[in-house]
């Protein structure tokens, strides 16, 4: 599990914008995210919980492991505990509508980040990475990288989750434009380190001398490390992340991993407590929509020790 201490949270929260807030905020924030195992989604929870508390707020963190009964039973305790607003991360694109419904019935006002659901108007923010923008942006820098030629696989993740097809359509648009780049497999695993594994030791059976890998997130990416570096196959064969975690950092730093895109977690986890802060006391988020896009960054070898856990780079 990866750590993160106080003092790493709250350089987190310090390098997003900042408001003025009143001192008396009261009452509980419940915050609901998909897996605290893989460290974006831990961030993802620390970061929306210390934002919390430091604002006046109790809050606490919980997680539906992208399983959307899980999630509504969690919702049913988040109105229980009559809790002044919900921070959800959601499932299912879809099939998470019915529990943001619910919450929104009682009177709890709900923020979702990372990830969307399919309806607008339901809740009052949906906060997210600029996904195309972030994919467009690994994907030029991987065709670079590649030499615009060789034959690759791609890592899906969830396909429930609508940030898959956005990432894996903005790689599509950029290595599409390079006809000597030839795709040879895909596989689901689910923004799984494990899976990632699992399903490019199967690609590689397949497709023994692929030069490139393209992955939906840096888990999967690892996962796909691994199962390269046991098939001494790493140092022939350019993979590319997406997330910015931790890990994947480090991968980038000693050479394993191409580069990773930054999605910013720290920085929308943070500002959808404060969307829901200036809701509870105003009425309004702040926000001019209730669609927010964050734009991604890249980290590569050239600028990776500019990187600040968790999930930022510094100016």
């Amino acid at each position: 599990m990866l750590k993160l201490t106080r003092r790493a949270l709250m350089g987190a929260i310090a390098a997003t914008p900042l408001m003025a807030f009143a001192a008396s905020a009261e009452g509980l924030i419940s915050i609901i995210v998909n897996d605290p195992a893989n460290p974006y989604w831990f961030t993802e929870g620390e970061v929306a919980k210390a934002t919390a508390e430091s604002l006046g707020y109790t809050a606490n963190v919980s997680a539906h492991n992208g399983d959307t009964n899980v999630e509504s039973r969690l919702i049913d305790t988040a109105i229980i505990n009559n809790s002044v607003a919900i921070i959800l991360d959601p499932a299912n694109a879809d099939g998470s509508i019915g529990a943001v419904k619910k919450a929104v019935d009682a009177g709890i006002p709900v923020f979702l980040v990372n990830a969307e659901i399919n309806q607008e108007g339901l809740a009052k923010a949906q906060l997210v990475s600029n996904n195309a923008q972030g994919a467009a942006l690994g994907a030029e820098k991987w065709v670079e990288i590649m030499g615009g030629t060789g034959t690759y696989v791609e890592l899906f993740g969830n396909p429930a989750d609508n940030n898959a097809a956005t990432r894996s359509n903005g790689y599509e648009t950029v290595i599409s434009q390079y006809p000597d780049l030839v795709k040879v497999g895909q596989e689901v695993a689910n923004w799984d380190r494990t899976q990632g594994y699992q399903k490019m030791q199967s690609l590689l059976q397949a497709n023994p001398d692929i030069t490139g890998v393209i992955s939906g997130n840096d888990e999967m990416a690892l996962g796909a490390i691994a199962a390269l570096k046991e098939a001494g196959r790493l140092d022939q064969v350019v993979v590319g992340g997406f997330d910015g975690s931790p890990d994947a950092v480090e991968a980038v730093r000693n050479g394993e991993m191409a580069y990773t895109v930054l999605q910013p977690v720290a920085v929308f986890a943070a500002e959808a407590v404060r969307q829901a802060d200036n809701f509870i006391r105003t009425g309004s988020t702040g926000a001019a929509t209730e669609k927010q896009l964050f734009d991604c960054v890249l980290i590569t070898p050239e600028n990776v020790d500019k990187y600040i856990a968790p999930f930022t780079l510094s100016e």
